[in-house]
């Protein structure tokens, strides 16, 4: 008997490390695509930003497998306490990693119309810096993930507030472009849903962490997050550049 239990764990512990490789790969392609395409917006390169838009679908097509075989996993083995968390921690990830591609290849999309525009000021490099931060944010909860590094997990967290306070001062930097100069409402409106579409990859990114916290302690941070995007809550900035709701 004993003989036989070894042989499901091993196997259970295989299955394992089979989705956690899974969760890592398409983690990879995430960061890659969130790099990709804010260089594609600063050097006004089309091929990149079509290499983007077409590399979602293996994004796509990991999260489905991802899906497909975790649900395989629960059914066969039937895990419980931390094993369980695992398995339910990949299906969350795997969801939010696909949802920032989603919002990578938005980005990537209004590099065409905006190369048919002049450059608004230095916008683009704060962008880019902007997608930086959430690639380095999206790094360490994978590397917090695979080291069930709990601290680290809470620093990215954190550090999400960092790239509100980024997507503050570009949406007021947008407004005073559109202000001095109404030629510039075009591309300061596409330039603002390629913000606050990063400004999404962050929260998704948080709630990445928060699966790692989750999975490390048995617990939740407060659902009750600090966010410091304040534009939500003024109607009148609201209305001015709009919300891109649809990815």
């Amino acid at each position: 008997m004993n003989g036989l239990s070894g042989h499901i764990s091993s196997a259970f512990d295989r299955d394992l490390e089979g989705i956690q490789a899974q969760i890592m790969k398409m983690g990879g392609l995430v960061e890659a695509s969130i790099r990709d395409a804010a260089r594609s917006l600063d050097t006004r390169d089309e091929e990149l930003a079509e290499r983007v838009r077409a590399g979602d679908g293996a994004i796509d097509l990991l999260e489905e497998q991802l899906n497909e075989e975790a649900a395989r996993v629960i059914a066969i083995r039937a895990p419980t306490a931390t094993d369980l968390r695992v398995v339910l921690s990949v299906m969350r990830m795997s969801a939010n990693l696909e949802r920032i591609g989603d919002l990578s290849k938005n980005m990537a999309k209004r590099t065409g119309v905006l190369v048919q525009h002049q450059p608004i000021g230095g916008t683009s490099s704060s962008i880019k810096r902007m997608a930086r931060e959430v690639e380095r944010m999206l790094k360490d909860a994978l590397d917090s993930y695979i080291q069930r590094d709990e601290a680290l997990a809470i620093d990215v967290i954190e550090r999400d507030n960092d790239v509100d306070q980024m997507y503050n001062t570009l949406f007021r930097e947008f407004l005073t472009f559109m202000l001095e100069d109404p030629r510039n409402i075009t591309a300061c409106m596409h330039l603002h849903f390629i913000a606050k579409n990063i400004e999404r990859m962050g929260d998704h990114v948080t709630s990445i962490a928060e699966q790692v916290v989750f999975l490390t302690s048995g617990r939740k941070p407060d659902e009750l997050r600090t966010k410091s995007d304040r534009t939500s809550t003024d109607p009148a900035l609201s209305a001015a550049l709009g919300d891109d709701d649809k990815a």
